[in-house]
């Protein structure tokens, strides 16, 4: 069971790279920098990034989501554990195989609140800990997010025109030989400057496109420093058990994230680049930064908020100011949001109560 327990969350860690990946890239597919490709392996190279970074950085979301100040009585015997991890994975699984963007963090809550209950009835939830430290924030991100794009992107708009006009430009220069016969150089060289100057390069890329991309990998980075320790405390037991370090489970569940967000991390990448507004290079831009900079802070501050709900807030910020929102869509999102905290935690209460 111990060696089982170890195995179920690295899958619990394949499924959010494979759910979750898109929540830092929807928007360099939507707004046609990159392809699907190209866009999923940058967002899994940051994700590997961010997951390592965790180790050193957010410790405290390591205990929350092992039970501590949730369940009344936290154990970490592997039965419970391992209900924990059937009930994440299982709407996890099913969300990203019908391409609907989910929280993992709401399944792993769902999941040790459906538990909980089975072991100890209404007393084996610390209810007022669960409201004040982890579904507040929750509820608050997405609309932090949300107003965050509209204050900002009018405030942004004239400074990404100006910087539209410029790109970063690769080219082979033109140099004199001491006879004074003009040869190309070998090696290329790079130049920033207006469109216009570099009617001559080999390969270039806008200012917008180029930030645009660094706000991607950041948003990646981010989503993994505050996703990882919530499945690593599945974890940590079944490590402890098998001799292995905490640093071993965090390059294990790293690797997993990465994996899963290569093999299966386009289904909902589709759904936020294409199916809820219309994305810009810009406006994309400054969804990413907002989504950034709340993660971020999350994590700083130890508070377990869904990238998911964070980046979708983000995403219809941008629509709602011109391109407009696909509300159906956005519906049946906030649908799944709604059935993923008692879907899970029915999967772990059953799978509790069939381990017992």
């Amino acid at each position: 069971m111990t060696a089982l327990l170890l195995l179920l969350t690295l899958a619990l860690a394949f499924a959010n790279g494979a759910n979750d990946v898109s929540k830092g890239i929807a928007t360099l597919v939507g707004s046609g920098v990159t392809s699907y490709r190209a866009a999923v392996t940058w967002g899994s190279v940051a994700t590997f990034a961010g997951a390592i970074t965790a180790a050193s950085l957010t410790q405290g979301l390591v205990a929350t989501f092992s039970g501590k100040g949730i369940v009344t009585n936290p154990t970490d015997a592997p039965a419970f554990l391992l209900a924990v991890a059937v009930g994440a994975i299982g709407w996890l699984m099913v969300a990203t195989l019908t391409g609907m963007p989910v929280s993992t963090t709401h399944s792993l809550l769902g999941a040790l609140v459906g538990a909980g209950l089975l072991q100890a009835g209404l007393r084996g939830v610390i209810w007022n800990a669960l409201i004040g430290k982890v579904v507040a924030p929750l509820l608050f991100s997405p609309i932090a997010s949300l107003v965050l794009v509209i204050v900002i992107l009018p405030l942004m708009r004239p400074l990404l025109y100006r910087s539209s006009r410029y790109c970063v430009c690769v080219e082979k220069t033109s140099l004199a030989t001491p006879e004074g016969i003009a040869f190309r150089e070998a090696v290329p060289s790079v130049a920033v400057g207006e469109e216009s100057t570099c009617s001559n390069a080999v390969a270039r890329v806008s200012a917008i496109d180029a930030a645009h991309w660094m706000s991607s990998g950041a948003t990646s980075f981010f989503r993994a420093v505050n996703d990882t320790p919530k499945i690593v405390a599945l974890g940590i037991a079944a490590a402890t058990a098998l001799s292995l370090a905490g640093w071993h489970v965090y390059v294990l569940v790293a690797a997993a994230m990465a994996l899963g967000s290569l093999v299966a991390g386009f289904r909902v990448t589709a759904t936020l680049a294409r199916k809820v507004t219309r994305v810009t290079p810009e406006n994309g831009l400054v969804a990413n930064l907002a989504t950034s900079i709340l993660v971020a802070a999350a994590s700083r501050f130890v508070l377990p908020v869904s990238t998911t709900h964070v980046s979708t807030g983000a995403i219809v910020g941008i629509g709602a100011q011109g391109s407009g929102v696909r509300w159906k869509m956005v519906g049946e999102m906030l649908l799944a949001w709604l059935v993923t905290l008692p879907v899970s935690g029915a999967l772990a209460a059953v799978a509790l109560t069939a381990l017992r």
